[in-house]
């Protein structure tokens, strides 16, 4: 089984079904990526399997524990890291002080975490005592990813960890993406870049309308036609 499996997942808002059978999973070192049209249950699913949504049906494992009906904070505590499209880091705060937040849980190694996150992101040491309002788009990012390896994770998901910043960002953001994976930890990202995102990905899931449309390998998916013409642009 999986590292994280989960499995026929069935669930929305209110009588609004946006989930449809949908099953992710990925192995430690892996990368695993969602992509697909909006609207398709990308986002919803990676709420779903850190708990921000209830299932109507479906079973999330991780680690070998069944984790479906456990709260967000719990699953952080058994070690899945989060990093959402919007409102990942505090704005008013310093780079030093958001990586501190996050590290509530493991107070004992804060010191040493941050000196890790500096070294994955030496700009990060540069800025460190600036506020995130002075900073770039990439570099809040940079931030947000920062303060959620704080919590040593086992599992790290990034809901669109590109958007709005440059191309050239994105080039540096994906690198640390894979640099973190090869540490052996599981990274599950939503990424509207998808070709570059499936370029590094271990295994990839495109989502329609909350439904496994198609599962395989990054390259595979890349290289198929079908998949190409409908959602990579030909």
């Amino acid at each position: 089984m999986a590292f994280l499996n989960a499995t026929e997942m069935l669930g929305g808002y209110g009588e609004t079904t946006i989930l449809n059978s949908c099953t992710i999973s990925v192995n430690k070192g892996e990368i695993a990526v969602i992509v697909g049209p909006n609207g398709a249950g990308k986002s919803t699913a990676m709420r779903a399997i850190f708990g921000m949504l209830r299932l109507k049906k479906g079973q999330i494992m991780f680690d070998n524990q069944d984790i479906t009906n456990l709260k967000p904070q719990e699953r952080v505590g058994l070690g899945m890291g989060f990093v959402p499209q919007t409102n990942n880091v505090f704005n008013s705060m310093t780079v030093l002080e958001n990586l501190e937040m996050g590290g509530f849980l493991n107070n004992k190694d804060i010191d040493k975490n941050i000196q890790d996150i500096f070294s994955l992101f030496p700009i990060l040491r540069e800025k460190r005592s600036q506020t995130l309002n002075e900073l770039s788009g990439g570099q809040r990012q940079q931030v947000a990813v920062g303060r959620a390896l704080m919590t040593n994770p086992k599992l790290l998901m990034l809901d669109e960890p590109t958007a709005g910043v440059s191309p050239i960002v994105v080039k540096e953001l994906f690198q640390k993406i894979t640099e973190i994976s090869s540490k052996g930890i599981a990274i599950l990202m939503v990424e509207q870049n998808a070709k570059q995102a499936l370029a590094i990905a271990n295994k990839g899931f495109v989502l329609v309308q909350g439904e496994n449309k198609y599962t395989d390998k990054g390259s595979s998916l890349l290289k198929n036609k079908e998949v190409r013409k409908a959602f990579l642009g030909g």
